[in-house]
């Protein structure tokens, strides 16, 4: 490319854009055929909630737990940011428990 001084620029291309492959022109007839063919790929609700995993268990009863505060004599794992109590921590003044350290 060259502006109008003769200088020579570099075209600019963003390699971060999603690519999208070559669209293949498709005819009105083939068009009209799919839009008015019955939807085959269609998911049914119903029946992706139905699968279930082999060896997998059913549980009907909703699991919760509660969330409690990081307490006073407790720290975080700078490492692998569990939860400890003072008494894991690998030396004194660094955030690191006894299994990371």
């Amino acid at each position: 490319m060259r502006h109008e001084g003769g200088e020579k620029t570099m075209a600019i291309t963003d390699y971060d854009t999603p690519r999208t492959p070559a669209v293949e022109e498709d005819s009105l007839e083939e068009l009209r055929a799919r839009r008015d063919a019955p939807n085959a790929s269609a998911v049914d609700v119903e029946e992706s909630e139905s699968y279930d995993l082999p060896g997998g268990e059913q549980l009907d009863e909703e699991l919760t737990v509660p969330v409690v505060a990081q307490q006073a004599d407790e720290f975080r794992c700078t490492k692998c940011f569990l939860v400890r109590h003072r008494n894991q921590r690998a030396a004194a003044g660094k955030d690191v428990c006894v299994e990371c350290a």
